[in-house]
């Protein structure tokens, strides 16, 4: 179970208190993937929709953690799936969002050293890399890269996703990058590799362990967890953002949220790895 140190949580509340009171929550309008109109709470205070920029391999678990997230709070969100390096662009050139969840903490940390984030981002999840097939008779192995009948992986671009870089690591790890380069094929997002792998436009992929957990993807094709020592740990990272000298206060509960071990049950049913002492104190 994450546990936080309840010091770094008090001094965000604080923070974004003290900013929302300064300046007001932002308005925020975007392209949306799921999400309804603010309604008002049970004292009459105004809810605001939440933007949500959230990385492709959460693209799934997002589903339920919103679902449950409006449950208890009755905040509507809207949630913007996307490779964590074009989010970032895009956040960095004044895209309407109030929260974002990476796939690493790489790109959050981008946001906050741009002075675009209320405080530094912390991990939520660990993803888990995995190899991916729906191809009749296939049993995905990392053997089975190099035999000619594998004609095309797919993998995320190691420039725009986290998941791509640990691919990529995982690959040299056991010395094959160089025997399957010919036969790589390259998605903007994991949303994008996932396609190829269950078009069969590629024969087998590296995916994240949540999609292929998922309710929509669980009985579809076979798959293998990477070892993790074949790869970086994917620590995946959440910031809040800053725009107008403003952060939402429904940001900040979703922020708390998530971190919280309803949603880490969540997280947890979909292969993310669970957080160990090292992040109790973020």
């Amino acid at each position: 179970m994450l546990q936080v140190s309840r010091y770094h949580i008090y001094g965000l509340t604080m923070l974004a208190l003290f900013l929302f009171a300064c300046g007001g929550p932002s308005s925020s309008e975007g392209e949306s993937e799921r999400g309804r109109e603010g309604e008002s709470g049970s004292e009459g205070a105004s809810v605001e929709k939440l933007t949500i920029a959230a990385a492709a391999n959460m693209q799934f678990a997002m589903d339920s953690i919103v679902a449950a997230f409006s449950r208890e709070t009755s905040i509507p969100c809207d949630v913007i799936i996307g490779s964590s390096g074009k989010l970032t662009a895009q956040i960095t050139e004044g895209a309407p969002y109030d929260v974002f969840v990476s796939a690493n903490m790489t790109y959050p940390n981008a946001i906050y050293k741009k002075g675009l984030a209320l405080d530094t981002p912390v991990v939520y999840a660990y993803g888990r890399l995995v190899l991916w097939s729906l191809a009749n008779g296939l049993v995905p192995s990392l053997e089975v890269l190099v035999k000619p009948e594998i004609e095309h992986i797919a993998i995320a671009n190691p420039e725009l996703a986290p998941y791509g870089i640990a691919a990529m690591q995982a690959l040299k790890y056991y010395q094959l990058a160089d025997k399957v380069e010919g036969k790589l094929v390259y998605g903007e997002s994991i949303a994008q590799t996932n396609q190829f792998i269950v078009s069969r436009s590629a024969d087998i992929g590296f995916t994240a362990m949540s999609v292929v957990l998922s309710p929509q993807m669980e009985n579809s094709g076979k798959w293998v967890e990477i070892d993790r020592d074949a790869y970086q740990p994917i620590a995946q990272g959440i910031v809040l953002i800053q725009r107008k000298d403003s952060v939402k206060k429904e940001a900040l509960e979703f922020y708390k949220f998530l971190l919280s071990p309803p949603a880490q049950k969540i997280l947890s049913n979909f292969g993310y790895h669970e957080l160990g002492p090292a992040d109790t104190d973020l």
